[in-house]
Order: C-alpha cells, then sequence, then structure tokens
C-alpha cells in the first residue's frame, strides 16, 4: 500500500495539489491522508476520490515522530507534522510504517510518501 501524507492550506487548488504528488514520481497512491480538519478540503476530497481517506486528529498526529518537524505547522494545526505523520500513521495501520518519501513542499501543500 502506498500512502500519501497531504499538508494543505485551505482553499489551495487541485492543481497545486496534483503538481506536488507528480513531482513525487510515484505511479500509484492507494490511501490519501491528512488532519481531520482538512477531511472536507476540496482538493484532498478530488485527490482522494476513489481511494482511501484517513484523517487524524492533530493529537494522534503529534504523537508520531517525524524526521522534519515544522515549529509553524504547529502552531497553525497543534501538531508539528501533518504530511509525514500522516503518512505514517496510515501506513502503520495497514502494516507497513516507513517513509520513502519525505515531506516536499508544493504551492500551497506539503505531500509525502510512506509504505
Amino acid at each position: 500500500m502506498v500512502v500519501l501524507g497531504v499538508g494543505i492550506e485551505p482553499g489551495t487548488p487541485l492543481a497545486h495539489l496534483r503538481e506536488a504528488v507528480d513531482v513525487l514520481g510515484i505511479a500509484r497512491v492507494d490511501v490519501v491522508a491528512t488532519i481531520d480538519t482538512r477531511a472536507t478540503e476540496p482538493a484532498v476530497t478530488a485527490l482522494a476520490a476513489g481511494r482511501v481517506l484517513r484523517c487524524y486528529p492533530a493529537a494522534a498526529l503529534d504523537a508520531v515522530a517525524v524526521p522534519t518537524p515544522s515549529a509553524v505547522v504547529r502552531r497553525l494545526t497543534g501538531t508539528g507534522s501533518v504530511a509525514e505523520a500522516a503518512a505514517l500513521l496510515a501506513a502503520r495501520e495497514l502494516g507497513g510504517g516507513e517513509l520513502v518519501v519525505p515531506k516536499q513542499r508544493g504551492r500551497g501543500v506539503t505531500v509525502a510518501v510512506a509504505r
């Protein structure tokens, strides 16, 4: 299973999220994971269409050790990581838990990949 973790600023267009995913060069995404406050963000729901969408509260994400936490993300969301932590948490639930692509920033988005 390939899990895409997504951190996204409200109102970011789907095109910006797709650009960030395309840069990763991954062939497929099985699960999209993010923070629960972005569960209904249009770009996230569009990208997750036909895939499993996993959403987690900030406290659950904050409990996940990540290589590159962010003080800015913590201030804005209550967790030091959204993309990496969500990807890892979802991958662990599916029997994996290895971060294969650390967070990559795009226009209004951050993405990471775990298996």
